[in-house]
């Protein structure tokens, strides 16, 4: 019971790997899901802040796929992605990148985010 609780509280999924990615990544494409990416390092401290930040938006937004990305652990996915600085998110429609936020900044990432959610709710429609 305990972890069924701690699995209703996060919504957000760590990638542990490039198969994983993959997996997500396509998943969310055939459901047409948006998705929003954290790429995050343990030693940066900004972007170890910005978790909370992210896991609330994760919960405000349910029809979205929330990913974290360790840079250090998936290097291939960072720098697939093109990832230079942390933190770094990107925001995701079909598997291809539409918007990218670096640094820890919490009232940009909302905006930036609530309008690409809002976007792709009228887009399926």
């Amino acid at each position: 019971m305990e972890s069924q609780e701690h699995q209703s509280k996060s919504r957000v999924i760590k990638v542990e790997s490039v198969e994983s990615w993959d997996f997500y990544i396509t998943q969310a494409t055939n459901q047409a899901c948006p998705i929003v990416v954290h790429f995050t390092a343990l030693w940066c401290m900004p972007s170890v802040a910005m978790n909370p930040v992210f896991e609330e938006l994760a919960s405000s937004y349910p029809d979205g796929l929330f990913l974290i990305v360790d840079v250090d652990a998936v290097k291939e996915v960072a720098t697939k992605m093109e990832v230079k600085a942390m933190p770094t998110f990107v925001l995701m429609k079909d598997g291809a990148q539409v918007d990218k936020i670096v640094g820890a900044n919490p009232e940009e990432i909302r905006k930036r985010i609530d309008g690409f959610v809002q976007s792709i709710r009228a887009y399926n429609a």
